[in-house]
């Protein structure tokens, strides 16, 4: 099984995610580089977000999000547990066939905390869908987001 870590998103790590952020894989699902770079170090400075980078050994393959979802905009997460974690991701273009297995990973530590982990990939990103299926989550109600988008919400349970 691959050896996958988690650390601290910190400054120095902004470049090569806008670079990850530009490229055609990732924008297809995170449109707008610029405009997702600045939403990513605002949240730097929100102590309710945990950002993380994802490692597969030494070498970085994927950025990860993580919050409570109810003190978060999320109407399609209302009927979650109170101690729901949600959570968004992007694979770096060197990360793809990956995600099943680190999603997977951070979910097992995520559910230490919580009785339910979700995410919200858009209905049509089916190789998210894949890699969430993959890391244990399940769920096909499709749902309104905060900006009107649908989106699929999944979960896994602990």
């Amino acid at each position: 099984m691959p050896d996958y870590g988690f650390r601290s998103l910190v400054a120095a790590d902004l470049p090569m995610l806008a670079g990850w952020l530009a490229s055609p894989v990732v924008a297809a699902w995170w449109p707008g580089a610029q405009h997702q770079l600045g939403l990513v170090t605002e949240d730097m400075e929100n102590p309710a977000m945990t950002q993380r980078i994802v490692l597969l050994g030494d070498q970085p393959i994927a950025y990860v999000q993580h919050f409570r979802a109810q003190e978060w905009q999320a109407p399609h997460f209302a009927d979650l547990p109170p101690d729901a974690i949600a959570m968004d991701v992007l694979a770096a273009p060197e990360g793809l066939g990956h995600g099943g297995g680190w999603i997977r990973a951070l979910g097992d530590l995520l559910l230490r905390q919580a009785t339910a982990v979700a995410v919200d990939p858009a209905p049509t990103n089916l190789r998210a869908i894949r890699a969430f299926e993959t890391a244990g989550f399940a769920g096909d109600q499709v749902r309104l987001d905060a900006e009107g988008h649908p989106a699929r919400v999944m979960t896994r349970l602990r």
